[in-house]
């Protein structure tokens, strides 16, 4: 993990060095208090504000006053929200300097720009927390943007995955160490494959018993749990205490019931992911785990994704949160996932961006201090040029970045709109 670390800060030099003088985008200098003029301001947890202003100290929203003064960002125009969180993503998987699918455990020097390129990229699309589940690798790029050295969004990292290989998975006795290992190491939760991949059939690969032991001690670790699960695996995630259950094609209606009884959180993915195998073909066949055959099966799947989230949003009681699995080639695209739930899933868009504020930080235990645009929440803020409610396709046009009070992302002049 030394070479890694020894790359990122390198590359920090050069990214702030290089960016300083020609990047717009280049953090400003944080003054003790900003005020940000909204004529639209959507709070996180469903509700719209009008004609405001938000007071930023430090690091945290500190009131909404709509006479503050005087006003440092006026993005009156725009539509100003939370960061967006994205629950599912693959931080550190990028393409190889073939071309090819390279993984996310890569340690080399070209690995590692293409880390720190992947979290510039998914700040710069407006999202300021992710959950990267998970790589070794994680683990010194999360440090370095947590101490600032590199820009990026906030990362939660599950670190190294309970892979489901059945009996070669280990006892339960095993698997509760194998989750003591993952906290002892940093976790900040634990990755589980219950299921196979969509591209082999997605059977179980777990029994109720390893799932058991995994997810209970994982809470007695007080970390929460993100499971991998297709078919039968939905419901034994449920049944085991899980927290999330990631994916989910194939599942019935009675299994998304019973993850609604249970309390445990949903994050199927609408489209992106697939699209971008897809779009990325050639780059995925031949690496490891990528056929002809898979590549058939996932353009079957694709239909089926939309309709799983199709359903699941019906389902009441079912808390079903926002996450892309943005890996290589999707990275900063991680706002297609919102078009693709309204558009082709029928999600109504107020939901769709709840589902990545207020709910995803409910879901990371995270709920008091991210997600929400109130006082003493972070101050992660995000301004759109145009309505996602009325056109959802307005993700797509992040103007402005606040992460922690620092501003990353600003395509106005002196304050004030651009014409547009």
């Amino acid at each position: 993990m030394r070479p890694a670390r020894i790359i990122l800060c390198l590359l920090a030099i050069l990214v702030l060095c290089a960016t300083a003088q020609t990047n717009s985008s280049t953090p400003q200098t944080q003054k003790k208090r900003i005020v940000i003029g909204a004529s639209m301001l959507l709070d996180g947890r469903g509700h719209v504000s009008r004609d405001t202003r938000l007071v930023v100290e430090g690091s945290k929203i500190v009131a909404l006053d709509p006479k503050a003064a005087p006003v440092d960002y006026d993005l009156r125009g725009f539509t100003v929200l939370p960061g967006w969180i994205d629950s599912h993503v693959h931080i550190t998987w990028s393409f190889g300097e073939n071309g090819k699918n390279a993984g996310a455990d890569g340690t080399t020097q070209f690995a590692a720009y293409q880390s720190a390129s992947n979290a510039w990229l998914t700040l710069m699309a407006g999202f300021t927390t992710v959950q990267s589940v998970g790589s070794p690798t994680d683990v010194p790029l999360r440090d370095a943007i947590a101490k600032g050295a590199i820009p990026g969004p906030r990362i939660l990292t599950a670190i190294e995955p309970l892979e489901g290989k059945g009996e070669k998975s280990g006892t339960p006795n095993e698997i509760r160490a194998f989750v003591r290992k993952q906290k002892q190491a940093g976790a900040d939760l634990i990755k589980i494959f219950a299921s196979a991949s969509i591209r082999q059939g997605g059977g179980m690969t777990l029994s109720q018993d390893q799932l058991n032991a995994a997810c209970d001690e994982a809470n007695k670790q007080g970390l929460r749990t993100l499971v991998h699960a297709y078919k039968d695996a939905v419901r034994a995630a449920a049944f085991a205490g899980c927290t999330q259950v990631e994916h989910g094609t194939i599942a019935t209606d009675d299994d998304l019931k019973i993850l609604a009884e249970h309390g445990t959180y949903f994050d199927p993915q609408a489209g992106l992911v697939i699209e971008n195998y897809l779009a990325n073909r050639e780059r995925f066949l031949g690496t490891q785990g990528y056929t002809e055959e898979g590549f058939a099966a996932m353009e079957r799947a694709l239909s089926l994704d939309h309709d799983i989230v199709r359903r699941a949003v019906k389902i009441p009681g079912l808390k079903v949160v926002f996450g892309t699995d943005a890996l290589a080639g999707s990275h900063g695209r991680n706002a297609e996932e919102f078009i693709d739930r309204v558009r082709d899933a029928g999600v109504d868009p107020m939901s769709a961006m709840v589902s990545a504020n207020s709910l995803a930080a409910e879901a990371m235990r995270m709920g008091d201090r991210i997600g929400s645009i109130a006082p003493g929440y972070e101050a992660d803020i995000i301004a759109l040029d145009g309505d996602p409610l009325k056109d959802i396709t307005a993700v797509r046009r992040v103007v402005f970045v606040m992460k922690g009070g620092v501003v990353y992302k600003n395509l106005l002049r002196e304050g004030h709109p651009e014409s547009h």
